[in-house]
């Protein structure tokens, strides 16, 4: 997954002060905003948000289940392939550019919801290039990733770490009147696993997950030190695991059992996501 230097820079050295006009009510000082990349968006969750058709965004994603639980006018510029480089630049998509993410925010904006870092660090690669379906004789990925005692995928996240933090107070420069709520990843894989429903075996399975929780782990830290609320998916979605069957999981396996992408969540997960943000921002 690639990273933007300067962008990301950016983000680190300052926190951008105007906003542009960018989609249709971008900059326009919504009371919420919500910020993100897929696992906020809901890519393939009908019905979609024809006003960025690139972004694959969801009008049933959590942002929009939070924002009708909350009763406040919601601005989603939440993008699938999102990284934390497109908070500060333009993010390329198949339908052509969209504008920064952060140029939605503004001294009106009171509510700000955000879900990055799975892209910055190759979550979604790492978990498809595990997929095994001769397991024992096709070697796990786990030595693959963590060859010569390197942890390839710990690495990257304690790398982007700081870069989070930064986007943080970038995000509290934009919108000063805001509170901010970053909504973490969920519990994909239950221990070990599930092959075949999963095609990981049980020690891929759990460096994956373990991986996500990693993230997890960097994001509410991160969250505690900037100001900003850390909302726990990964403990309320355990038990509605990829394994579990439809209208128990939250996420779809590499072969969704609902209409959704591939290893996100589904309708049912954004509903709860929702609800557990809205009782973030109203708790």
């Amino acid at each position: 997954m690639r990273v933007r230097t300067t962008a990301v820079i950016a983000i680190m050295v300052t926190a951008l002060a105007s906003a542009t006009a960018g989609t249709a009510t971008a900059g326009t000082g919504g009371e919420y905003v919500a910020l993100g990349d897929s696992a906020a968006a809901g890519p393939l969750i009908p019905p979609p948000d024809l006003s960025s058709p690139g972004c694959l965004r969801s009008l049933l994603d959590y942002p929009h289940v939070a924002a009708k639980e909350l009763g406040v006018p919601l601005e989603d510029v939440t993008c699938s392939g999102a990284t934390t480089a497109d908070m500060t630049a333009p993010q390329q998509t198949s339908a052509g550019p969209v504008p920064p993410q952060l140029d939605a925010l503004s001294a009106q904006t009171r509510i700000v919801t955000l879900t990055i870092g799975g892209n910055d660090v190759g979550l979604v690669g790492a978990a498809t290039s595990c997929i095994n379906l001769l397991p024992g004789i096709v070697p796990d990925c786990v030595d693959r990733f963590t060859a010569g005692g390197h942890d390839q995928l710990a690495e990257k996240i304690a790398a982007f770490e700081p870069v989070w933090g930064a986007l943080l107070d970038a995000i509290h420069a934009h919108a000063p009147n805001a509170d901010v709520h970053v909504a973490g990843y969920g519990t994909y894989l239950r221990h070990n696993g599930c092959w075949p429903i999963a095609p990981l075996t049980p020690r891929d399975a759990n460096y994956i997950q373990g991986s996500i929780d990693k993230t997890n782990a960097a994001l509410a830290r991160q969250a505690a030190a900037h100001n900003a609320h850390y909302v726990d998916v990964r403990t309320a979605s355990i038990g509605h695991d990829v394994c579990k069957a439809p209208g128990v999981k939250w996420f779809e396996s590499l072969i969704p059992t609902s209409v959704a992408a591939p290893l996100h969540p589904n309708a049912d997960g954004m509903a709860a996501i929702g609800g557990l943000v809205a009782s973030s921002v109203s708790g």
